[in-house]
């Protein structure tokens, strides 16, 4: 549908989702409905819904209620969170936009865009407002103001929001930390604001990432729930809330420091997209944003080539010799990727020097990095390399050539004063165009220069006090974001088959905005499988596995110290890009073999466990773990059962596997397996014939396993 720009109701429906937005006033439009799907409205349908939603005047309430648009305006007697914030010289801080030409008429129809174009009474503001339903069923919404007025704006703040129901009275979001992403958090939506700010330039490893509001008690397959996420990799803010009259919202946008956005006359600021999902549980509303990610215009795929990374095998420990041999050991067992990661350039012998110097180090590659590079594709095998081109250690060539690049907010008489320190690294002004082409030009020439096939393109640290020194120290977050997004952009074009991987400090830069650009995350710098189940559980509420960096450790881990089986360890990272993170000079030969063995095993079944739709099953507690992939037709799945610890009660409930066809009869079997196998699977691993219905509701009896343990089963539709 072309944009939808004169309408004064528009009915949009798109994969069991509906939206009914009322533009038939002056103002901004209105969400009246955004739910399931409705039948098909026409024009009398339309106004009668919005008329049954006009709410009445209560005690000392405003008469006539407020129309609370999708950047919701106190000038309409909204009594919550306004969408913009700002002014001139402390004018025009309330707004009262009003379209410019009246709108008529009533359009239904698919997937679509609204556009709404507004000016401030005032005549100080020009607004652009877009609505868009996708084909997936997500809404999306973004704005952008423009200064009409001589005297300069300062945008404190611009947040869109959707409507949530009375009965959506049931929060669920994230917080976490490094080594632990994505932990849920859970809580209810009471009068007043649920806010959680991100002020650290990054997406974040505690962000809210997706924000949920639902009938009490939802879960992966039940409850109503709407949810949103702000697709931005800096600042930036996710709410919902609940005023005095029982009117609630939920919304998000980016967070702006103070005096960071200034418009002059003439300039504009443009919004992040705030996506919307609505589903009957967790897992419709993760598949509303798998599919989204799945129809970007450049796909990754569910052939996603065994990846092998060298930084927990050597660390900064740089030896061709030693490198080599990994290399062919990885090409013996089937790897088809080779990343070499930091410790490869200027002075980088450990995490304190070197960082910004993106120049092969002489002293460890005297020839270079082609020896290494020729061998590993030699052997059939992509070759990546490691970056981190946003940070710099102040013991560097750069850092002491260009000390100004750096980003510092507080400049005194006796210079600047650089933020505190983390991990030995200040951040690199990419909002100063000097700096910005001093790094573009250091990657693009190792790019020139070796045939690299994917970048990991890390970020170490937050951006704490992150100004701009030539502005005095002025804030400089939300250039540095849209630097950033533009450098990936001018790479790309120069290298369009170049795949980037986003990690920062493992899983603190994911969002719908980077995922734009960039081809897969690191999910965590913490590989212990333990952990990885619940972070690869709650990575996937918005991106599917195949954007999932997922690895295989040692057998001890590196960041927690536990020691875990091949099976558990490679039953985790099967669901998931696989890859691996081991010294495999030091694995036996019986754990080479058991290794290749997975490795056939994820290539087989690629396509289903990075191309599947996602299923997690309720009612098993934190103990027991339940979740797989369905084919789109549902002719197969894979189903993991994981034991995290020693269940209570034992044995557990039964294994229900849902999302199969109910009617068709599908034959179970194991797929990898550990332990005690249950009796229905017969002695010969042939398993049973079940219908879908009966899997989903009736289930069988789980395997006794001992704790972090995992076990795949199949399920193949059987021929007529």
């Amino acid at each position: 549908m072309d944009p939808v720009e004169d309408a004064a109701v528009v009915a949009l429906t798109a994969a069991g989702v509906t939206v009914l937005i009322d533009a038939n006033w002056a103002g901004l439009p209105v969400i009246a409905y955004w739910g399931p799907e409705l039948p098909p409205l026409d024009a009398g349908q339309a106004a009668a819904l919005i008329r049954a939603g006009e709410p009445v005047a209560g005690s000392n309430n405003l008469d006539p209620r407020p129309r609370v648009a999708v950047l919701a305006e106190h000038a309409t007697g909204w009594t919550g969170r306004p969408g913009l914030s700002g002014s001139a010289a402390g004018l025009g801080w309330s707004t009262a936009f009003r379209t410019d030409r009246p709108r008529q008429g009533f359009v239904s129809g698919g997937a679509g865009r609204h556009v709404t174009d507004a000016v401030d009474d005032t005549g100080r503001l020009a607004l652009r407002l877009e609505l868009e339903l996708l084909p997936t069923g997500l809404l999306r919404a973004r704005a952008e103001v423009t200064n009409r007025g001589a005297e300069p704006y300062e945008l404190h703040d611009l947040t869109l929001s959707f409507p949530l129901p009375a009965e959506a009275t049931e929060l669920l979001d994230f917080g976490g930390r490094h080594n632990l992403e994505r932990v849920p958090q859970r809580g209810p939506l009471h009068v007043g604001t649920h806010l959680r700010e991100n002020r650290k330039g990054r997406t974040g490893a505690d962000s809210a990432y997706v924000l949920h509001a639902g009938a009490p008690g939802f879960g992966f397959a039940r409850g109503r729930i709407w949810a949103v996420h702000t697709a931005w990799s800096g600042n930036h803010v996710h709410y919902a809330e609940r005023v005095f009259t029982g009117e609630q919202r939920i919304g998000g946008g980016e967070l702006l420091l103070a005096g960071e956005v200034r418009l002059a006359e003439g300039e504009s600021y443009q919004s992040p997209w705030v996506y919307a999902a609505h589903g009957d549980g967790l897992d419709e509303v993760a598949r509303r944003f798998h599919r989204h990610l799945r129809a970007r215009p450049r796909p990754v795929g569910a052939e996603r080539p065994v990846t092998l990374n060298v930084w927990e095998a050597v660390y900064f420990d740089h030896d061709l010799g030693r490198l080599t041999d990994l290399a062919e050991r990885a090409a013996r067992l089937g790897v088809e990727r080779y990343v070499l990661d930091d410790g490869w350039f200027g002075s980088r012998r450990d995490d304190t020097s070197g960082l910004g110097d993106w120049v092969v180090s002489p002293d460890v590659w005297p020839d270079g990095l082609h020896p290494l590079i020729d061998r590993v594709r030699g052997l059939g095998m992509q070759f990546g390399l490691w970056f981190e081109p946003e940070m710099v250690n102040p013991d560097s060539d750069l850092a002491r050539a260009h000390p100004e690049w750096i980003m510092a907010a507080r400049i005194t008489a006796a210079g600047p004063e650089w933020p505190v320190e983390s991990r030995h690294q200040q951040v690199l002004n990419l909002g100063v165009p000097a700096a910005y082409e001093h790094v573009k030009g250091q990657i693009l020439a190792i790019l020139g220069e070796y045939a690299v096939d994917y970048i990991k393109w890390d970020h170490n640290r937050d951006l704490i006090e992150a100004g701009t020194q030539p502005a005095g120290g002025r804030p400089g977050v939300h250039l540095q974001t849209l630097a950033f997004y533009r450098l990936l952009d001018e790479i790309r074009a120069a290298h369009p088959g170049l795949e980037i991987e986003s990690c920062s400090s493992g899983g603190a830069r994911v969002d719908l905005e980077v995922l734009e650009r960039a081809d897969r995350i690191w999910v965590s710098d913490n590989i212990d499988p333990h952990d990885r189940q619940h972070m690869l559980r709650w990575t996937t509420q918005l991106i599917p596995p195949e954007f999932m960096g997922s690895h295989i450790a040692s057998d001890r881990s590196h960041v927690t110290g536990r020691r875990h089986d091949l099976a558990f360890r490679a039953g985790t990272a099967v669901f998931g890009h696989l890859g691996i993170e081991w010294d495999l000079a030091e694995a036996t030969d019986r754990q080479l073999a058991e290794l290749g063995e997975w490795l056939a095993f994820f290539k087989e079944q690629r396509g289903l466990l990075l191309g599947g739709d996602l299923v997690r099953m309720d009612g098993y507690g934190d103990d027991v773990l339940v979740h797989g992939v369905l084919a789109p037709d549902r002719s197969r799945a894979l189903f993991a059962m994981v034991t995290m610890a020693s269940p209570y009660p034992d044995p557990p409930a039964r294994l229900r596997l849902r999302g199969l066809d109910p009617h068709r009869p599908y034959r179970v079997r194991p797929a990898r397996r550990a332990g005690r196998a249950p009796l229905w699977w017969g002695p010969d691993d042939t398993g049973e014939i079940f219908s879908g219905a009966a899997l989903e509701h009736v289930g069988a009896a789980c395997p006794r396993v001992h704790p972090d343990q995992v076990v795949l089963y199949r399920a193949d539709v059987m021929p007529p």
